[in-house]
C-alpha cells in the first residue's frame, strides 16, 4: 500500500466574484461540502469561505488528481444549492480555481490564513487576494475580454 501525503491549498470565487455567500448559507454550505467530500473520499483538512470565495486544504488520495477534486468538490455543491433551492438566484462557481502545494512544514500557518478569513478580508479585498497568489507563485494573469474572469497560466 502506497503512503502518500499530497496537501493542496484550493482557492475558488464564486461566478463573478458576486457575494453569493450570505450568513445563513454559510454554514450549510460548508457542512453539505464535508459530508459530501466523506462520501466520496476527499480528505479536507480545514476550508472557510466568506462572501465571495472559498479556501480548502485538501489532502489527496494516492488515486486522486487537482483537477478531480476541484470538479467534484464545485460540481456538486453548486448543484445541490440550486436543487434545495437556498437562494432565490441561481448560485455557481468560478470556472477557474488556484490549487497551491503545502508543505507539511507549513500547514499550521496554512491552516490558520483559512480559518481566519473574515478577519483578513477586513483588510484586503478577495482580487487584491487573488492577485497577490498568483504574483507570489510566479502565474501570469491575464484578463479575459468579455467578462474579467482570470485566466491563469503558468509562467515557467
Amino acid at each position: 500500500m502506497p503512503y502518500t501525503k499530497v496537501l493542496i491549498h484550493y482557492i475558488w470565487s464564486t461566478k463573478n466574484r458576486e457575494h453569493l455567500i450570505n450568513k445563513e448559507l454559510k454554514p450549510l454550505l460548508l457542512e453539505h461540502i464535508k459530508e459530501n467530500s466523506i462520501k466520496k473520499d476527499i480528505f479536507i483538512d480545514t476550508m472557510n469561505c466568506v462572501s465571495d470565495h472559498i479556501h480548502l486544504l485538501v489532502s489527496l488520495g494516492t488515486e486522486q488528481t487537482i483537477a478531480k477534486i476541484a470538479m467534484l468538490i464545485k460540481g456538486e455543491s453548486s448543484f445541490w444549492v440550486n436543487k434545495k433551492q437556498i437562494r432565490q438566484t441561481k448560485f455557481e462557481w468560478q470556472d477557474e480555481y488556484i490549487a497551491l502545494s503545502v508543505s507539511y512544514s507549513a500547514i499550521e500557518k496554512v491552516r490558520s490564513y483559512i480559518l481566519n478569513q473574515e478577519e483578513h478580508h477586513k483588510k484586503k479585498t478577495f482580487k487584491e487576494e487573488y492577485e497577490e497568489f498568483l504574483i507570489a507563485h510566479h502565474f501570469e494573469t491575464v484578463l479575459a475580454k468579455a467578462n474579467t474572469n482570470i485566466i491563469i497560466q503558468s509562467t515557467t
